[in-house]
């Protein structure tokens, strides 16, 4: 993530120091990023000339004291609190009285983060999108201590990225990724009970995303996603079997999907049908068909009941902002706009009614309509209309 961004900074008309210790990461970055350059010339986003002077903006670092002087430092190291915490502690003592200081965490506590920080009001998060150099959202996000400057710095820097910043408080997976989270739940659970992820993402992709939630999995890594429950507490049957038998995704060939070599193609896998239906079993479950329409409302309904919850907790000052994070930052489909255009398109009633269903069906309190919600059904009001 960290060489995305440094193109980023560096397509944006900024000098880039990419600090990277060990000599064969260096290595790799700088072969990583004349790749990523040479692609986008290929592909005619930028001229020869654009991608050299962006590519010569980039020095490789092989340590902290190069960030003395800087006007930014992002760190972008592992989702690993303690390697954050020191990170930074190390290097605060280099840098200079107004330089801001950026965390690209996508589900740390941001607070814990800026408490390494003798001065934690100049920390902010800024959660790029993969591949960063490519994706326009850049989620802002103000921890506790973070001051009104710091934060207005890190708006107008995304902005000048020529990339769409949201502004928001820190909550657990920020917007994005805290209404990924019931999606990825109810997924799990619809392959326990009688679908296979061919079946899933199908439905997904006929709603108008770009890709289906196993299939975008497998490219982000399904060693990625154990690491990340694993930190968060968050087992999950079948996606535990499918790492554990070294399907970890594209990189590997198999993970959700087989992929034939060279191919990027997810091909249904056979065994991982088995895997699948060997966890219903251990797990008591009768598997059954199960349509379309309600996999689609149990994938989707959920997000929009965690958009709700945001609202209710102002973690955005608007729910259009949630719209701009899905559009942008997941390929939410246009027609639609984004979850909460969607969730007043469809009813807020309907909404509320079948997750009241889905909630008393399966147990599981989580699923049951945010107050907010049922607020808004109450008075028959819109989320948009209300909220912005």
């Amino acid at each position: 993530m960290g060489r995305g961004i440094a193109m980023c900074l560096a397509n944006g008309g900024l000098d880039v120091s990419l600090v990277e210790s060990l000599p064969a990461a260096r290595g790799q970055a700088a072969d990583s990023l004349d790749q990523a350059y040479a692609a986008l010339l290929r592909r005619g986003r930028m001229t020869g000339d654009q991608a050299g002077a962006a590519r010569a903006r980039i020095a490789l670092a092989d340590s902290l004291p190069e960030a003395a002087g800087c006007d930014l430092v992002i760190e972008a190291v592992f989702e690993d609190l303690p390697l954050k915490q020191q990170l930074l502690r190390d290097l605060e003592p280099q840098l200079a009285p107004g330089c801001l200081v950026a965390t690209n965490t996508s589900f740390l506590d941001i607070d814990q983060i800026a408490q390494a920080l003798a001065r934690p009001g100049r920390l902010v998060g800024l959660h790029f999108f993969s591949p960063a150099h490519l994706m326009p959202l850049v989620e802002v996000v103000k921890a506790r201590a973070s001051t009104p400057e710091s934060m207005g710095q890190a708006m107008a820097l995304i902005r000048s990225l020529g990339k769409q910043p949201v502004a928001m408080l820190a909550c657990p997976g920020f917007v994005g990724n805290r209404m990924l989270s019931p999606r990825t739940q109810q997924a799990e659970r619809l392959l326990l009970a009688g679908a296979l992820p061919q079946d899933v993402d199908a439905v997904l992709t006929a709603f108008g995303f770009p890709m289906g939630a196993f299939a975008m999995t497998d490219m982000a890594g399904v060693d990625v996603n154990w690491r990340t429950r694993k930190a968060r507490g968050m087992p999950l049957a079948i996606a535990d079997a499918i790492y554990e038998a070294g399907r970890h995704g594209q990189k590997t060939g198999k993970g959700y999907y087989r992929y034939e070599a060279g191919s990027r193609q997810p091909l249904p896998d056979p065994q991982v049908q088995a895997i699948i239906e060997a966890a219903s079993a251990a797990a008591g479950v009768s598997r059954r068909t199960i349509s379309p329409q309600e996999m689609h409302e149990q994938l989707i309904y959920p997000m929009i009941n965690e958009g709700m919850r945001i609202l209710e907790e102002g973690i955005v000052a608007r729910a259009s902002d949630i719209d701009v994070v899905w559009r942008h930052g997941y390929g939410w489909p246009a027609a639609s706009v984004g979850p909460m255009r969607y969730a007043d398109q469809t009813g807020l009633a309907r909404i509320s009614e079948r997750l009241a269903h889905m909630a008393q069906a399966s147990g599981d309190a989580s699923l049951a309509p945010a107050p907010l919600l049922q607020q808004l059904v109450r008075e028959g009001a819109s989320v948009l209309r209300r909220y912005g």
